[in-house]
């Protein structure tokens, strides 16, 4: 168990903090300046926002820098201006125009459309995995430099490959890739072309409410204020704990160690929902748990075997019984509140079912996989229902545990079988999944794009096709009527069984104030978060 003393001992060990002179000290509270979270920080690889693309560091990048624009928090179906004062496209919807508003960034130099159209063309020329989301445009490492383009300090200009609607440009743009570096900082610090990746991997170079003072892998981040930034309130640090163990996350909430718990799971919501100390932050969200199978096993090639997984699953079940405060249960690829999503839940348990398909498959004495999963809860309980329900049509299922950031190295690497993982949608449009999902041109081990789809080796040109109609169709009415049929295809169609979408919790201590949580990860924030 982590004690208060070792807990405050172990924040002070950043090299910024004076809190290291008060490590002996008994608190009645954290510090009214500093802001102390527990949380499970396993999911992050890098903190380059033109790389990293998991949901934590997502959310961590959010803090330190700003997007041309962001989706409105309140209505998620809208963008408001943010480094960007104002935009238009011309008649063609080819050329689009951004002025930019006064922004400085942390080193307290002006935001430029320089550093904005060297932000998005770095973006591009390193084509990590979060490039597809703007490298859809047309965008190339050998054009970009000629298609994003700085007419003079205030004024940037995109032009794209094919007449796109604006409001499909600018939710990508909303996307951490669309962050705006400081160009002279970050090429300072360029180690053999790298345009400073390895540097800003552990650095940042934003405009955002914070800057990273340190950040430790699966141990913690430090952030400082950024005072030339637009955070306004009464908070001069952010210390963000790696905490696996959602009791122990619980405890330190209910000591007054931290001020804000972020991993609860339903066991210690149900304690919470009573403690008058604590405030419950509530926010559905645009994350997905699933199943992926791997088409490079012959027995997970099989759509009877696709399908018998879904039959075999008891998602009504494991949402009563171990999810019920944190899940719900959801089967289409694209999350509950978004435009078109369809809620339908074709799938639910039936053994016999199950059982015939994998007849079907020439399968029914069953076979031997291996499921990797994350180790931290509701992941390992989910992963031994999951192991049970299988068990039961004849796939015996060994379970392979590991952090978070380990799970989606293999995935992406191709070396999983079978694997439990989630899915964060990245911006605020179907066809942010659609195109991860169901994408997937080149499915070679050396692709240069390598979606969601890729990383299971699952590949369906009649599915591609299908996701390129309605992301390019510009009646907005049959747009959506696309996409709710190809969801519908999806889910009979494919290797990845949906089950549930996240419900986040951060239980705050009731002197804290203005945390957000948002429907995208890059939508929570500590932007207005203040302490009594």
């Amino acid at each position: 168990m982590v004690s208060r003393r070792n807990f405050l001992i172990g924040g002070a060990a950043l090299p910024f903090l004076s809190y290291i002179n008060l490590a002996d000290t008994v608190f009645a509270a954290t510090p009214k300046d500093i802001l102390v979270v527990a949380q499970q920080l396993d999911n992050m690889t890098s903190l380059d926002p033109h790389e990293g693309f998991e949901a934590v560091g997502g959310e961590m990048i959010n803090n330190m820098y700003q997007t041309l624009v962001r989706a409105n928090s309140d209505n998620p179906n809208e963008v408001t201006p943010v480094v960007a004062a104002s935009w238009e496209a011309d008649a063609d919807n080819k050329v689009f125009t951004f002025k930019l508003a006064d922004v400085k960034f942390a080193s307290g130099a002006a935001v430029t459309a320089d550093d904005v159209a060297f932000s998005l063309q770095r973006a591009i020329k390193m084509n990590k995995s979060p490039a597809f989301i703007i490298n859809q445009f047309g965008f190339t490492p050998e054009n970009v430099e000629a298609r994003i383009v700085a007419k003079d300090e205030k004024t940037v200009t995109l032009t794209t490959e094919t007449p796109t609607a604006i409001s499909f440009l600018l939710f990508c743009l909303s996307a951490n890739i669309g962050a705006i570096v400081e160009k002279k900082t970050v090429l300072e610090n360029e180690v053999n072309g790298d345009l400073g990746n390895a540097w800003l991997q552990k650095n940042s170079a934003g405009s955002g409410s914070f800057k990273l003072q340190s950040w430790k892998a699966s141990e913690s981040i430090a952030l400082t204020l950024n005072e030339n930034g637009p955070y306004k309130g009464n908070l001069k640090r952010v210390i963000i704990r790696h905490v696996v163990d959602p009791s122990s996350q619980m405890l330190m909430l209910q000591k007054g160690d931290v001020d804000i718990a972020r991993d609860l799971t339903s066991e210690q919501l149900k304690v919470l929902q009573s403690d008058e100390n604590v405030v419950l932050v509530r926010k559905q969200i645009a994350s997905l748990m699933l199943v992926s199978l791997n088409q490079n096993n012959a027995n997970l090639a099989k759509p009877q075997v696709w399908e018998a997984v879904k039959w075999a699953l008891d998602y009504e079940g494991m949402q009563k019984n171990i999810i019920p405060l944190t899940h719900a249960v959801h089967q289409s690829m694209e999350p509950a509140g978004f435009p078109g999503t369809v809620t339908d839940t074709p799938f639910k348990k039936d053994v016999e079912k199950a059982k015939a398909l994998m007849a079907e498959a020439d399968l029914a004495d069953g076979f031997d996989i291996t499921m990797d999963h994350y180790s931290a809860q509701p992941y390992p309980d989910l992963a031994q229902a999951i192991q049970a329900n299988l068990g039961e049509i004849g796939i015996r299922v060994k379970l392979q545990s590991a952090e978070n950031r380990q799970v989606l190295t293999k995935m992406r690497a191709r070396q999983h079988e079978m694997a439990l993982s989630a899915w964060g949608t990245d911006y605020f449009d179907p066809n942010s999944n659609a195109e991860v999902f169901c994408i997937n041109k080149d499915n070679s081990d050396d692709a240069k794009k390598k979606p969601f789809a890729w990383r299971s080796s699952f590949k369906n040109d009649e599915l591609t096709a299908k996701a390129e109609a309605a992301r390019d169709e510009k009646d907005p009415a049959k747009r959506l009527e696309l996409y709710e049929a190809l969801q519908r295809d999806f889910m009979h169609n494919s290797p990845f069984a949906v089950m549930f979408q996240n419900t986040k919790t951060a239980a705050c201590r009731k002197n804290v104030s203005g945390f957000q949580l948002g429907v995208l990860s890059n939508g929570n924030t500590y932007l207005e978060t203040n302490k009594a």
